[in-house]
């Protein structure tokens, strides 16, 4: 059971980055007027790295390599999304402060499952 638990935890939180990674190519405009309404810099390159870094670590998620590697960057990307694009704090024109403090709050629980998903398979590696 408790390996059944960590696998479905583990491919959801994969799903979680795989398809966003995915639309950032598909709806390529929309994602660089949300970053550039939150006065990012470098968009197209931000953009770029964050969707091949979501589809790749999602990939390695989904076989099972490169667990704790994948989960504490995509945690660290969960820190800077939140810092720099969920920033309810800030008052930018047309972007909702309720529906970003959400997001930061729901990010904030993605946050600890990677932590805990980088935890486990950590404990696993270091069983062997």
């Amino acid at each position: 059971m408790r390996y059944a638990l960590i696998t479905a935890g583990r491919v959801l939180l994969a799903l979680y980055f795989l398809l966003p990674g995915i639309a950032k190519f598909v709806s390529w405009d929309m994602h660089v007027e949300l970053m550039e309404a939150h006065n990012m810099v470098m968009v197209p390159a931000l953009l770029a790295i964050a969707g091949i870094v979501q589809i790749g670590g999602s990939v390695c998620l989904l076989l099972n390599k490169q667990v704790v590697v994948c989960a504490l960057g995509f945690a660290v990307m969960i820190l800077l999304i939140n810092l720099n694009l969920h920033d309810f704090w800030n008052v930018y024109e047309g972007v909702d402060a309720k529906h970003e403090t959400q997001n930061f709050v729901k990010n904030l629980g993605i946050f600890a499952g990677l932590l805990l998903l980088a935890a486990v398979d950590m404990e696993k590696t270091n069983a062997h």
